[in-house]
């Protein structure tokens, strides 16, 4: 059994950690690297032709854009990023749900939202370093979701996670929107079911 850390991870907002700390998260090959969490945040025809051509070049440059990293002073950034020690272990996507041009049907299938609405954050990816995965991390990124969306002025936070089965093995891939579970341990509760394998969860401040 992995030992959990989640007590002893300290997140700061991206743009107080260094643009090198997040790329170590998000490791020099797969997924993670190769998306730079731009997945929710370019029109669907845009991102697939641009993963489908190989390496996106431009999405590292615009993921550093979105955080502002190196800047304390910056007033907004994209994001959240974990330490344990001096050790950047995880990241957290964490904005204005308007942001998120992509987000699909899991935000809005049987509600009336406004997707203009800035006034409703959310957290839609979650990446844990490698050697650091299910011990906590995602959980204390989820936390520190809620206090950062509450202290930036958000009257709502929301999260897509995907269902997850006990005793039944996950793709890690497929987990990067989080499980119900981290979004349970922050506050926030269930209020819609729009497919077999998500749910949206939310928290009003």
């Amino acid at each position: 059994m992995r030992q959990t850390i989640e007590a002893d991870v300290r997140v700061v907002p991206a743009n107080e950690a260094t643009f090198g700390d997040i790329q170590t998260v998000l490791g020099s090959a797969g997924y993670a690297h190769k998306c730079q969490c731009q997945r929710f945040r370019l029109p669907g025809r845009e991102w697939w032709e641009a993963w489908q051509s190989g390496p996106a070049w431009t999405w590292p440059q615009r993921l550093r854009d979105q955080t502002r990293c190196g800047d304390p002073d910056a007033g907004a950034t994209s994001g959240l990023v974990a330490y344990l020690g001096d050790e950047p272990v995880g990241w957290c996507a964490v904005a204005p749900r308007s942001e998120y041009v992509r987000l699909g049907q899991a935000a809005w299938k049987g509600r009336p939202e406004d997707r203009d609405d800035d006034g409703v954050w959310a957290a839609v990816c979650f990446i844990t370093r490698t050697g650091y995965r299910y011990r906590g991390v995602s959980r204390a990124l989820a936390r520190a979701a809620v206090a950062f969306a509450r202290a930036r002025g958000a009257r709502a936070l929301e999260g897509y996670p995907m269902i997850t089965t006990p005793g039944k093995e996950v793709t890690w891939g497929e987990l990067h929107v989080g499980s119900r579970s981290i979004f349970e341990a922050a506050g926030l509760t269930e209020i819609g079911h729009p497919s077999p394998r998500r749910v949206v969860m939310r928290i009003e401040f």
